[in-house]
């Protein structure tokens, strides 16, 4: 069964300002310049929806966005967001189980693949991969380690805790660069954030 963050919804918002401050918030924020008007968006894997804000006070309308969450608490949530006068289509699933179309111009995905291994992650990535067309652009924030001690004990604290809370897969960070190389995208921004432990990146698919 993927994650599911419902039991968290109420406090994860919190809970990364608590930790993080306002770092995962300016990793994700710090693609947004990518985005052009009249632009096709996938977002996978949206928790709460802030993106849908940033969103909106960049691009007050004109955007096309499929916002997909397999926790419904957390798209409730998300549901509330000033969305401008976007349009949005909220949809309550595993991103690997919707139908997608295939001529997104944009796919966002933040702090997704960590919540997975394997022949599973191959699975979504491939997925989610063919819904968008060919030189669109996939932005995508993460954790990653650098070799400092202190981002491989937090790493594994936060994947603990919502192991038990939410029913996490993974016990270790998957090589996404080389998923995304593999998969024939090329890298053209990389910045790092909170002493390097958060990366924003940003993929054309070639």
């Amino acid at each position: 069964m993927p994650a599911n963050y419902d039991s968290a919804a109420w406090f994860y918002d919190r809970l990364a300002a608590l930790v993080f401050g306002n770092a995962l918030d300016s990793a994700q924020q710090s693609l947004l310049t990518y985005i052009s008007d009249n632009s096709k968006i996938l977002i996978v894997g949206g928790g709460s929806g802030k993106i849908l804000e940033w969103l909106a006070k960049t691009h007050s309308s004109a955007l096309n966005i499929t916002f997909i969450e397999i926790s419904e608490k957390m798209t409730n949530i998300a549901r509330k967001r000033n969305l401008g006068n976007n349009k949005v289509e909220f949809i309550i699933a595993a991103a690997e189980e919707v139908k997608l179309s295939t001529d997104y111009d944009i796919i966002i995905t933040s702090f997704l693949f960590d919540n997975f291994n394997g022949e599973t992650l191959s699975h979504l990535f491939n997925h989610i991969n063919r819904s968008l067309k060919h030189g669109g652009i996939w932005l995508n924030t993460d954790f990653q380690l650098t070799g400092k001690w202190w981002q491989g004990f937090l790493l594994k604290s936060m994947l603990l805790f919502f192991r038990v809370l939410c029913g996490v897969q993974s016990k270790q960070l998957p090589d996404i660069d080389s998923i995304f190389r593999d998969g024939g995208y090329e890298l053209f921004d990389k910045t790092t954030f909170y002493g390097e432990f958060i990366v924003s990146t940003a993929y054309c698919k070639k």
